[in-house]
């Protein structure tokens, strides 16, 4: 899909226009929120990896979902720090934090709350449950039944929760981060594309590599039992997040830089690779990511290097592919970058 018409001479001079104000934009000093952005982010970062050896993009794009009140699905194998990695998020923010360890058992009650009966003035009351919470770790999504995954729909998409017919919003923040292994089949029950489509990002993170093993090693070989932990110290509070939500609004995006994600999320849909294409919700995750990616990396205005970031994340869980290129064995991934690689990128 081509994004430019015929060049004119209007498009000529507005195109040089364009390159000026960029020009202006990059040498002007940055925005003193933005910088306080970038400094929480790094900060965040710099207490995480006292702990977690590598891993920085997936965290700042844990940290692009949080700052823009979105929700993570992060996938992988066992023992590579899926659960530590959002346990120590928590840690760096003032905020309230619960867990949640899903498994085949486990009621939907036992997350929203359920009546409990006063017996002092002969009354039903609700007690919450551990939904109710700022940062809520959602550990092995994929092993509750269907009845219990669908108790999230609801609270992660408007931020409430109704229970007997009475709503009850959930406070600022409220972010989910649900973790789940891909290759473990027994006793697991599949997300539905719904419920996929509720997470901004599904970041997978895999094995690290020989260096970064190295240094885990070293970390922790006077460390059994992982005290390094206790070491992470709080960066921010709520009230931060709540101003980093309206200024991370305020980012700049060109008209040909939105028009940039309209076509990624387009050719999705029309894809003799793809079964089942993204939807709008997708279009908008990519949108305020990467507004919040070019925040933490300290600008005032997103590039198309913003979008490639987020791009994958975003898009991996919420299309389906073909029989035939699932057959041939190609991967999610390398049909969404063969589709950002086609994409005329915005100048």
């Amino acid at each position: 899909m081509e994004l430019n018409s015929e060049s004119t001479p209007e498009s000529n001079e507005i195109s040089s226009q364009h390159v000026s104000e960029q020009s202006e934009w990059v040498t002007q000093p940055q925005d003193e929120r933005i910088q306080k952005i970038k400094a929480i982010a790094d900060q965040i970062q710099q207490e995480i990896s006292k702990v977690v050896v590598g891993q920085h993009d997936s965290i700042e794009l844990l940290l692009a979902a949080f700052f823009t009140g979105g929700h993570v699905l992060i996938e992988g194998l066992p023992g590579i720090a899926k659960t530590l990695t959002a346990k120590l998020l928590a840690k760096t923010i003032d905020v309230d934090f619960s867990r949640i360890q899903f498994t085949p058992d486990l009621m939907p009650t036992d997350i929203t709350g359920t009546s409990v009966f006063n017996m002092k003035e002969s009354n039903f009351y609700f007690r919450k449950g551990p939904l109710f919470s700022n940062i809520i770790l959602v550990d092995e999504i994929n092993r509750a039944p269907a009845k219990t995954q669908a108790a999230l729909m609801e609270v992660m998409e408007e931020r409430q929760l109704t229970y007997d017919g009475v709503t009850y919003p959930m406070a600022f923040p409220f972010f989910i981060v649900a973790t789940q292994n891909p290759v473990e089949q027994e006793g697991t029950y599949s997300l539905p594309e719904a419920q996929l489509d509720r997470f901004v990002f599904r970041i997978k993170i895999g094995y690290p590599g020989l260096e970064d093993e190295e240094k885990i090693l070293l970390r922790f070989q006077s460390d059994f039992n992982g005290l390094v932990q206790d070491s992470v110290e709080k960066v921010c509070k709520a009230n931060d997040l709540s101003e980093f939500l309206r200024w991370i609004e305020q980012v700049r995006i060109e008209e040909s830089a939105l028009k940039y994600i309209a076509a990624i999320v387009h050719n999705t849909r029309n894809n003799g690779d793809i079964f089942l294409g993204a939807s709008p919700r997708a279009s908008l995750a990519m949108l305020r990511t990467s507004k919040a990616i070019a925040a933490i990396r300290g600008r005032d205005f997103v590039i198309p290097d913003d979008i490639r970031a987020v791009a994958v994340a975003v898009l991996n869980h919420r299309i389906v592919l073909s029989h035939e290129r699932e057959m041939e064995g190609h991967t999610v991934e390398e049909i969404i970058e063969g589709i950002i690689q086609r994409i005329e990128v915005p100048r």
